[in-house]
């Protein structure tokens, strides 16, 4: 009898830790409320890990993506480039008959789509805070016993934000890896975020590439040479990749499903030195990939 138990108590438990990591399972046609963490994009779909397992999540042109805005009474309308992996989310949809969650709305914070794109961009924001601390001691000597006080503040505040990152960090441990399908890159003039005519052609191809494929989406990164401060650099690398996503949009048709927030970068992952003007026209550009889930690429 005692052992009978014990099997039906390790059976359950078996149960439950499997279910952990399977699909969450959907009735078709049933109204559906999810909470979880998006691990994966492929074009129209998402990968949401939840409490009850694994779940895709479908976008369509119908599909309301928003957070709250001001005290959080009213929904300030977003753009599905958010929906980045990383990011918690909210969903209200319907079942489909391919055990899928078509949504209707997907709500998310402010403060998570933040934590969301730390990680994507990096240290960005930690490089900057050292170099505006950097420029000011230069500029500032008679304030040096008061800027080496700022320095030491945002040190501080340094390893706090990178032990923020790094916790942050592990919940990209279960995010799906993808494969590289194609890239461009567009080069810029300096402080311009105007696409050469050469550059747009590229793009055209890239584009084309992309439509032939299943699940695609595209990532795209700005950035910016070691010209002006490094507010107006990180400015100026996001200008740029916003041009490229509403070049993108506009000219080559490629759908908004399928493109991922702007990275802006600044003047991190140079590719080149910029201690010389070849090296900065390299530095100023926008980075623009073709991502393919391994899983759908069957790799």
């Amino acid at each position: 009898m005692h052992a009978i138990q014990r099997y039906a108590i390790t059976l359950v438990a078996l149960t439950c830790w499997m279910a952990a990591d399977t699909a969450y399972s959907i009735t078709n046609g049933e109204s559906v409320k999810l909470n979880g963490l998006i691990t994966g994009r492929s074009g129209d779909t998402l990968t949401l890990k939840t409490s009850s397992g694994k779940v895709t999540v479908v976008l369509t042109d119908d599909t309301k993506v928003q957070k709250p805005k001001g005290l959080g009474l009213r929904k300030k309308q977003m753009s599905t480039t958010v929906l980045i992996p990383g990011l918690k989310i909210s969903v209200d949809g319907v079942g489909d008959a391919q055990n899928r969650v078509v949504a209707a709305t997907i709500n998310f914070s402010g403060d998570d789509l933040q934590t969301a794109e730390t990680i994507q961009a990096g240290l960005t924001q930690t490089q900057e805070a050292v170099e505006t601390n950097q420029q000011d001691t230069g500029a500032n000597k008679v304030q040096i016993a008061a800027n080496r006080e700022r320095i030491n503040a945002n040190q501080e505040q340094i390893a706090a934000n990178q032990q923020e990152i790094q916790e942050a960090a592990r919940r990209f441990d279960q995010l799906s890896e993808y494969d590289v399908k194609g890239q461009a890159t567009a080069y810029f003039r300096t402080g311009s975020s105007t696409i050469s005519t050469s550059d747009k052609n590229s793009l055209k191809k890239l584009a084309h590439e992309a439509v032939n494929l299943t699940g695609y989406i595209i990532q795209v990164k700005g950035f910016a040479d070691s010209s002006g401060n490094p507010a107006m650099n990180q400015r100026l690398s996001m200008d740029r990749a916003q041009a490229v996503i509403a070049f993108l949009l506009q000219d080559c048709n490629v759908p908004v499903r399928h493109i991922i927030a702007p990275g802006a970068m600044g003047t991190a992952d140079p590719a080149a030195t910029n201690e010389t003007s070849q090296g900065r026209a390299g530095n100023r550009r926008v980075e623009v990939k073709i991502l393919v889930n391994r899983g759908l690429a069957g790799g």
